[in-house]
């Protein structure tokens, strides 16, 4: 897996284009503000790895968002930092996991629509902890 996480003052998004015929059509658009967002990366190896990953993730995405005084956290599935992608069922599977325990642990967590491109607005303030990279 790859994480990218930013922090955003104000991050938006709107669905533009269905990549997923098993998704359902939406219109969809949205703004939050003050949250942690999460470019979540899944590879085929993930799958292998199941719930040591998803934990790995959860750990990483609850640790940044207390350094940047957030219980917003935003999972967005972002096929685009590595070649290989884990199948989509297992994809969404995680992130609606993950989703389900951020929650548990009192973080208001969301997703953006799983299955499409979307245009993206992303506010980040240039502090070193609003970009962080990683390799899990």
């Amino acid at each position: 897996m790859k994480l990218l996480i930013i922090y955003a003052d104000r991050f938006s998004y709107k669905t533009t284009l269905k990549t997923l015929e098993s998704e359902d059509d939406r219109d969809e658009e949205r703004t939050i503000e003050n949250a942690l967002v999460g470019f979540i990366h899944v590879e085929p190896q993930d799958e292998e790895r199941g719930s040591a990953v998803e934990t790995h993730l959860i750990k990483l995405l609850k640790w940044a968002a207390r350094k940047n005084d957030t219980k917003r956290i935003v999972l967005h599935s972002f096929a685009h930092l590595a070649e290989e992608k884990g199948s989509p069922e297992f994809t969404k599977k995680l992130l609606n996991s993950a989703q389900e325990r951020l929650v548990k642990s009192d973080y208001e967590a969301m997703q953006t629509p799983f299955g499409f491109f979307l245009d993206l607005h992303v506010d980040a303030p240039g502090h070193p902890l609003a970009r962080i990279f990683k390799s899990i």
